[in-house]
């Protein structure tokens, strides 16, 4: 391997280790606000206790996201000098933005919601959390727009000396690929949180602790992730496809396996790209299915990747593919299990059906999974660029650090992360141990109690 190749998989390694914290955060500050809201309307404080209870698990995530959130900032100025020097004076506004207006909001009101109940009050309590969902969302605002310019870059202008600078700030902010990468992100956190909290209820009734508790992450962990799911994949998903099919067309045709341009295009089910042949094995397809879905015309010609230079196309053809697919593939069995775990939960057997539980719990990882492949696709889909139609990406590496300085830093964070691991799970396991109230009290006896 050259150094370019290890710098990739570097940075490809620490940022999907990175981000299986931050969605978490997302979309647990949700629900924790939604939690606090319901206790503050009702007085009961059945909810402020799950709120206490998911707030420590948000704190313990948010703690070990912040560590391997770190190195990533340094790698733009190791492993990715070049790219830093030319685009600085834009990624660096939301970046700083980011630092500044996010992450210092969302861990300071964290500290007070943590420690502070009983010093704040209900009201100002409750508007910690609501600061705490707002730092979180803020913080995912500027990342995405970040991500969002190196898609589609947007209000900027070249120096004769090569450097891009920021022309308007408010184009930068307002970019239209935002627009849907956004919301869709932040609804594929919420996703997270919300499977995340039904497995854990499913959990303890599975083994008959905490049910009360446990019947409310199962209810509002179903009936969240339900919603989430849905608009997971319209609107959201739908629109950040027309993105892709309007400002990237080459990076649809690899996503689609569409290796040959075509009126009234089929929309590929299954199949295996081959790369010498330029075709599908063992296509299902639904014919002219991603003409309607793209262009909302059955017979529209969508472009394949015989329409685009052979430099043109994303790197890796086959991996981009694998990766849509089972993106998507998942996001309609979360659609399927929650819709059915929902409809149990409405005709009042759900609580009682150990399979359906089982079920709930065992699908905790595959949010984190679907999402990681979500963001293989965004950004194999950008290759070969580095910044979309600006800077390819063998431009942007440092051409000082070598190959072997990459890869014995790519060692030493495998090393580091397989420790931060061992330690969060095990930060975890005690909190799910300890519960949402000792279980030695009577806490659940004393408060009346909405079970749904």
């Amino acid at each position: 391997m050259d150094a370019l190749t290890v710098d990739r998989i570097q940075f490809a390694f620490t940022v999907v280790f990175h981000y299986l914290f931050p969605q978490l955060t997302m979309g647990l500050a949700l629900l924790i606000l939604i939690f606090k809201t319901i206790g503050l309307r009702t007085g009961n404080a059945h909810y402020h206790r799950a709120a206490h209870f998911w707030g420590r698990i948000l704190a313990i995530n948010f703690a070990v996201g912040v560590v391997t959130g770190i190195p990533m900032e340094f790698q733009f100025g190791t492993n990715w000098a070049a790219f830093s020097k030319d685009a600085g004076g834009v990624i660096g506004q939301t970046l700083a933005m980011e630092g500044v207006f996010s992450f210092f909001l969302e861990s300071s009101f964290l500290g007070l919601f943590l420690f502070g109940e009983k010093r704040l009050g209900p009201r100002l309590h409750w508007l910690s959390a609501f600061l705490v969902f707002f730092g979180s969302w803020l913080s995912g605002f500027f990342i995405i727009a970040t991500n969002a310019w190196m898609q589609h870059p947007v209000g900027y202008r070249v120096t004769s000396g090569g450097a891009i600078e920021l022309e308007s700030l408010r184009s930068l902010l307002l970019n239209p690929w935002l627009v849907w990468q956004y919301p869709h992100n932040m609804i594929a956190s919420v996703v997270t949180a919300s499977v995340v909290m039904a497995a854990a209820g499913a959990f303890y009734l599975l083994i008959a602790r905490h049910e009360e508790y446990a019947r409310t992450f199962v209810r509002t962990g179903v009936i969240a992730g339900a919603i989430a799911s849905c608009l997971l994949i319209y609107p959201t998903g739908d629109g950040q496809g027309l993105n892709v099919a309007t400002d990237q067309p080459a990076t649809l045709a690899a996503m689609e396996g569409l290796f040959h341009s075509q009126q009234g295009a089929p929309l590929a089910i299954l199949g295996q790209p081959d790369m010498q042949a330029e075709a599908l094995d063992n296509p299902l397809i639904a014919p002219n299915a991603l003409s309607f879905l793209t262009y909302r015309h059955w017979k529209a010609e969508v472009k394949g990747l015989d329409a685009f230079a052979r430099d043109q196309w994303p790197d890796n053809v086959p991996l981009l593919y694998y990766s849509y697919h089972n993106m998507v593939g998942l996001g309609t069995f979360f659609i399927a299990v929650l819709l059915l775990a929902a409809w149990g939960l409405w005709r009042g057997w759900l609580y009682r059906s150990r399979s359906m539980l089982w079920v709930l719990m065992l699908l905790a990882p595959f949010p984190y999974i679907a999402t990681t492949f979500g963001w293989i696709t965004a950004e194999l889909g950008r290759q070969p660029w580095l910044i979309y139609g600006l800077l390819r990406t063998e431009q942007g590496a440092s051409p000082r650090v070598s190959e072997g300085n990459a890869l014995f830093t790519l060692i030493g964070f495998t090393g580091m992360y397989g420790v931060l691991s061992v330690l969060f799970l095990f930060l975890i396991y005690l909190e799910v141990e300890r519960g949402p109230v000792p279980e030695n009290t009577h806490a659940e006896q004393r408060q009346p109690v909405l079970t749904g």
